[in-house]
């Protein structure tokens, strides 16, 4: 990844409403269909615990942020800064790996239309007419 690239970690595959759920997602939704094992919940509860210590829920500093109305497509990215962050991630993919659940990394020097922005991450909306991120 160059250095000014964003990362984003997200299915190979859109979902119904078209969109490539991220990392997080993606596992939060394995523990919620009760697929995760005892080890894999807890590493799952403890790094979820850690993250939203470790940086804030754009959805908390604007509510609307991820509205599909107003913000078609929103989705998170990092910043190529956040390394502390994207350590982290191996062990969600690890989780999905040993579920075969796809996930991959996209990178971007220009991920969208910035809605959002702190000093770890974006929230962009994609540019109309731009490619799909996979």
């Amino acid at each position: 990844m160059a250095a000014t690239e964003y990362v984003r970690f997200q299915s190979t595959s859109s979902d119904e409403r078209g969109q490539f759920k991220g990392v997080f997602g993606l596992v939060n939704n394995l523990s919620r269909d009760g697929r995760l094992t005892a080890d894999q919940e807890r590493f799952r509860r403890e790094n979820n615990a850690w993250y939203d210590a470790a940086y804030l829920d754009p959805s908390t500093v604007d509510p609307t942020v991820y509205d599909p109305t107003l913000n078609p497509g929103a989705t998170a990215w990092f910043k190529p800064s956040a390394s502390h962050l994207i350590e982290r991630v191996t062990g969600y993919l690890a989780i999905l790996s040993a579920h075969e659940v796809p996930c991959h990394a996209v990178t971007s020097p220009d991920p969208g239309h910035v809605i959002y922005e702190d000093d770890v991450q974006v929230v962009v909306v994609p540019r109309a007419g731009a490619a799909d991120p996979r």
